[in-house]
């Protein structure tokens, strides 16, 4: 039922985007996308939903070139027409969403993240998230109010608590690695929905566990302004810092993920 609900996901999160663009100006700049504006993050989210849909599509064993879906070289698409944007948005999603329901969740691929199951329920998974986050990206941009279920955001709290304790993060990130094994530990409290979430930056690696234990920093507060927090589409100042006030901008802006 999750992969069947993260497929519906991609295609609700992308009409709640389409609905945004409505009347938008598409060259108003995205402030949690720097260097895009509203029609290059449409372009860019659209095109993903077509790399990731002939990836599943032809079962990939390998990355196919990212240069033929024009999603992450967006200079070309500064002046985009919104009458032709939102429909192209919604028809890749569509695509998307029809092939992985035909591949099913089992269906072996390849997959961006190493040690992660290779299969179709990834990119259901991580394409409904991807989808929900730019549809706030495009929200944010506009100065419209980001509304999110309680139960999606979780979903997709839950997806970067995973993410976080990657191995590549630390492979990747020299700074991130030298934050380990210092007595940092955060605590995050949904106010609610009540979920806590313990995470500590151990000798070796990042671990996260449900619950509470001792920690340097807390972060507080409603599910999505913590999911916002977290991805860096909001200010930390949205929720509540306990503890270590400096940490957190420091900690998160070493993470890349989504």
């Amino acid at each position: 039922m999750e992969f069947i609900e993260h497929c519906a996901q991609i295609g609700a999160q992308t009409e709640r985007v389409r609905a945004a663009l409505h009347g938008a100006d598409p060259t108003v700049p995205v402030p949690s996308c720097p260097g895009w504006n509203l029609g290059q993050l449409i372009r860019h989210l659209g095109g993903a939903h077509r790399w990731v849909e002939a990836t599943v599509r032809t079962r990939a064993r390998e990355p196919l070139p990212e240069e033929d879906f024009a999603f992450r070289d967006l200079t070309a698409f500064a002046h985009e027409d919104p009458s032709v944007l939102g429909p192209w948005l919604t028809e890749g999603a569509e695509r998307l969403t029809g092939t992985l329901l035909a591949a099913g969740p089992e269906s072996p691929v390849w997959v961006p993240i190493p040690g992660v199951p290779r299969t179709a329920a990834f990119f259901a998974r991580r394409m409904a998230f991807e989808t929900l986050i730019h549809g706030a990206d495009a929200l944010l941009a506009l100065g419209q109010p980001v509304t999110i279920e309680p139960d999606i955001a979780a979903g997709a709290l839950a997806e970067w608590l995973e993410s976080i304790t990657y191995p590549f993060q630390l492979e990747r990130s020299p700074e991130l690695r030298a934050l380990l094994g210092n007595r940092h530990a955060v605590q995050l409290r949904a106010s609610d929905t009540g979920g806590r979430w313990y995470i500590e930056l151990g000798a070796e690696r990042i671990t996260v566990r449900e619950g509470d234990g001792p920690a340097s920093v807390g972060l507080h507060g409603p599910i999505t302004e913590l999911l916002l927090a977290l991805y860096r589409r909001r200010p930390i100042e949205c929720v509540e810092v306990r503890g270590d006030q400096a940490f957190p901008e420091r900690w998160l802006d070493l993470l890349a993920f989504g």
